[in-house]
């Protein structure tokens, strides 16, 4: 058994490769192998979003705070509140963040494939994400 205690974690600030604006990613838990789900709060702050990217296993984020946007490539942009729960699919190419006046933060798990639970690729304009 290992307990992770509240506070034992340090936050991290999120890497500008991967994410535009303010955010701040509080990690859950990420077991050792052969576990292969992890876990993370991550909050960003108004206007901030991540970058396109896809996910070998898929993700699913539950809403925990604020008012966020995500959006599926090809689709809509949705707006996503606390208590909403979002599955992306294996491969589906998404992003998600805060909408350009509120912060929003979620609870982000996934699962790693080959040791990777992610691929990032290239930002969202700002004009993909005003595009409502």
């Amino acid at each position: 058994m290992d307990i992770k205690r509240s506070g034992s974690q340090p936050s991290g600030e999120g890497p500008a490769d991967w994410f535009t604006g303010t955010v701040r990613i509080d990690p859950l838990f990420s077991p050792p192998d052969p576990a292969r789900v992890a876990g993370a709060h991550v909050t960003f702050e108004p206007g901030a979003r991540t970058a396109w990217h896809t996910h070998p296993l898929g993700q699913t984020l539950i809403v925990t705070f604020g008012l966020g946007h995500v959006q599926r490539e090809g689709g809509p942009i949705e707006e996503i509140r606390p208590g909403d729960v979002v599955w992306f699919e294996p491969g589906e190419k998404h992003w998600h963040g805060a909408s350009p006046t509120m912060a929003m933060s979620h609870i982000a798990i996934q699962e790693k494939l080959n040791g990777s639970p992610v691929q990032w690729m290239e930002h969202v304009t700002d004009e993909q994400y005003q595009s409502r």
